[in-house]
């Protein structure tokens, strides 16, 4: 009897690209909206100026929010521990600079009791943090 070719079965040597595209997208989804959540911290409608100097540091930076609440870094501080924990994170208290980013809604009584508390632990080079005067919105 005539023996019949067959074929044998090769095998398959491609990759299968679709898994990986869909793992990948799914990735850059996630990325996509922790990365603006990681960045902000704590939200914070800085005062406006004309005059701005881009930070290209690290720095520490102390917050008061909306709510008058004051934070050292992410971390909310009782307005009477600040002075001795912003020291004991700074290399040199008198040389190096703390950054402070305050709500313009916040009463200037709060604003200056934080800057009195950093200047009565011995910080004295203490900048404010603003944002350009042309990122404001219009009012409504």
């Amino acid at each position: 009897m005539p023996q019949l070719a067959r074929q044998t079965g090769s095998s398959l040597s491609d990759i299968n690209i679709v898994p990986f595209v869909d793992v990948m997208l799914v990735l850059l989804i996630i990325f996509m909206i922790t990365a603006p959540i990681l960045q902000s911290g704590i939200e914070v409608d800085l005062p406006k100026t004309q005059t701005v100097k881009e930070i290209s540091e690290d720095r520490l930076v102390v917050t008061i929010d909306k709510g008058q609440l004051v934070y050292l870094g992410n971390e909310a501080v009782n307005v009477h521990d600040l002075g001795s924990k912003v020291r004991s994170q700074m290399h040199n208290p008198q040389s190096d600079s703390v950054f402070l980013r305050c709500d313009e809604t916040v009463p200037f009584g709060t604003f200056a009791t934080v800057i009195d508390t950093l200047r009565q632990a011995g910080i004295t080079n203490i900048s404010i943090v603003t944002e350009p005067l042309s990122t404001r919105p219009a009012s409504p």
